[in-house]
């Protein structure tokens, strides 16, 4: 089932309702079909993964130019995000195993950002354009991070929380 605010049902609406609604945890934040969570504590970008799993979430994983707007009016301080090219350098794939799209990764990294070296996991900057502020880092420094569980009634599908 998929739940459009156009659709109406009449005999089936107050069960259909109930089964669209997209509720969240105590303290985290609602945008779509997702919920948000930013984490008090910090760590690596290993820890802050690790803590996802642990909380039934994964690191956030950016797919449009609005998540991204919501995401850095949501981010006080920079953070880590659920992208990396860990297992190959300049290939930068997200946490559920999706490659980075070239529209996307062209808005969003800072002028700051250097495809090379060490620095091989990504990283939220507060308080700059909400569209350009990605920045990779050494993945052992230590950052808050931003946990995504997605919550889409009746499409079937579920993230990969490896």
């Amino acid at each position: 089932m998929y739940c459009k605010s156009n659709f109406v049902f009449y005999l089936t609406l107050s069960s259909f309702s109930s089964r669209c609604k997209t509720t969240c945890p105590d303290g985290w934040i609602k945008f779509r079909w997702s919920c948000y969570f930013h984490s008090t504590e910090s760590g690596s970008w290993t820890t802050g993964r690790a803590n996802c799993r642990t909380r039934g979430a994964h690191l956030v994983v950016i797919h449009s130019a609005e998540e991204q707007t919501f995401l850095s009016e949501f981010t006080m301080v920079e953070s880590w995000i659920g992208l990396t090219d860990r297992d190959k350098e300049g290939t930068w794939n997200w946490v559920d195993g999706t490659p980075l799209t070239v529209k996307l990764a062209f808005t969003t990294w800072t002028p700051r950002h250097s495809p090379l070296g060490e620095e091989d996991c990504a990283h939220i900057i507060a308080g700059v354009n909400s569209l350009k502020n990605w920045n990779d880092l050494s993945c052992d420094t230590s950052l808050r991070w931003i946990l995504r569980k997605s919550h889409s009634p009746g499409k079937g599908k579920k993230e990969t929380l490896e």
